[in-house]
């Protein structure tokens, strides 16, 4: 007799119901070999346990031993308390997902756990009684809907495995505490520094400074420093803790030239540089409130800095590379005073501003103009010359072995000043 498998799987869309309790399930159609199709009912918090199953089954395919065999697509865990806006956005992930567990191999796809999953049970066939005074609603999903949400997702979404570096207990309901080497997986990476994680039958937030890759130190995903900076306004009022972070007020207007996926962005304010938290920060003519992060945003809570961590352990022999706020105070002069200087040429006069960019670029080679020259084509006056640089930022931009050559000779000469001062006095001169 011919094994029966499943063909092919279609979410329909999901179903409100009233009985015991308020719940939601998704209606999925399972096409199997045998021609045969069956509407089947089924809750995420069980197809997430499916899931974890199926990982536990075949590790290998699950990339428990190492995570570039990984061909099990992933799949978030529930949240805390499932709502109807919730379930309706998870359609185009389970879709994904459902679509992706049959395209694997026939050992995985044909495997006995997947057939339970979706074979048809009484309950599908005539589902519970319902609530005496509501009636379950059905929200079906249209094909032009799926077609536009399945677009967007080009694979399977694998999850990042991170590894806890220190101890860290919940101070909140919506955390969850951690042990030093846990391997967690990342849900959701939330630029507040505070990171939505599952590890085991466990999730919750934690704070990303916990938090270190598998793969090396560095964050691949985080991106350089932007010294030309982006305007944000502070919501709330911050003291600094320690001497690389900046104490604002509300309302502030300041610049990130730096986003850290710790929650603690480098800002600036004037010539001034350090870090503060980013989720005291909303970029100018955008809104601040944010309904992902409701719930971690009312607690107003900073995530900690690695630096204040205590007894953290990391599996790499090298540390995360960070960049000094002296660093990034000069570099963020420097570039500041390179702006300045571009449009360092005088302003031009009402005749002056009657020349065509053809005159500025027959007068390239900055060769000096007479008096009497045409109008036609040639500039009057002399060449523009850029200022002299202060002594101060020369010093800055110099290498370190030339700031040290500079100072020798500088000590030598005050020394030599001195002597010959004293010279002059002592003979009455």
């Amino acid at each position: 007799m011919e094994e029966i498998y499943v063909r092919h799987v279609e979410l329909l869309g999901f179903e409100k119901r009233f009985f015991p309790s308020q719940h939601y399930v998704y209606m999925l159609m399972v096409k199997w070999n045998d021609l045969s199709e069956k509407l089947i009912y089924r809750g995420y918090p069980e197809i997430y346990t499916f899931h974890k199953s199926l990982k536990e089954m075949f590790p290998i395919e699950a990339g428990d031993i190492d995570k570039k065999d990984r061909i099990i697509p992933a799949l978030p865990a529930p949240k805390w308390l499932d709502n109807q806006k919730s379930t309706e956005t998870r359609q185009s992930t389970l879709a994904e997902y459902c679509g992706s567990l049959i395209n694997l191999p026939p050992k995985i796809s044909r495997s006995q756990l997947v057939r339970s999953l979706f074979k048809v049970r009484p309950e599908d066939e005539n589902p519970p009684a319902q609530h005496p005074l509501k009636r379950n609603e059905t929200f079906v999903v249209s094909n032009d809907k799926t077609r536009d949400n399945t677009s967007e997702i080009s694979g399977p979404i694998i999850l990042e495995s991170y590894r806890v570096i220190a101890d860290y207990s919940h101070t909140s309901k919506y955390e969850v505490t951690l042990h030093i080497g846990d391997l967690v997986e990342i849900v959701e990476k939330s630029p507040n520094g505070w990171w939505f994680c599952q590890c085991d039958t466990k999730r919750g937030w934690v704070p990303a400074s916990y938090l270190e890759p598998l793969d090396g130190p560095e964050e691949s995903e985080e991106a350089d420093p932007n010294y030309a900076g982006e305007l944000y306004i502070t919501t709330k009022a911050y003291k600094a803790a320690q001497d690389d972070e900046l104490t604002l007020e509300t309302g502030e207007t300041i610049e990130v030239i730096h986003k850290l996926l710790d929650g603690w962005w480098v800002v600036r304010k004037g010539e001034e540089t350090g870090h503060f938290p980013s989720m005291f920060l909303y970029r100018t003519g955008e809104k601040k409130e944010m309904a992902s992060e409701e719930h971690v945003m009312r607690r107003q809570t900073p995530p900690p800095r690695r630096s204040t961590i205590r007894n953290a352990q990391s599996i790499h022999s090298k540390g995360r590379q960070r960049i000094s706020q002296d660093t990034y105070r000069r570099n963020s002069r420097r570039f500041l005073q390179q702006k300045g200087s571009r449009p360092n040429q005088p302003r031009k006069t009402s005749k002056a501003s009657t020349q065509s960019p053809l005159q500025d670029w027959n007068n390239r080679d900055n060769i000096p103009k007479t008096a009497g020259s045409s109008p036609g084509g040639e500039l009057k006056g002399a060449p523009i010359i850029p200022p002299r640089p202060s002594p101060e930022l020369i010093m800055e931009r110099c290498t370190e072995n030339t700031r040290k050559k500079v100072s020798v000779r500088k000590s030598k000469a005050d020394k030599q000043h001195d002597h010959y001062t004293g010279a002059s006095l002592y003979w009455g001169q």
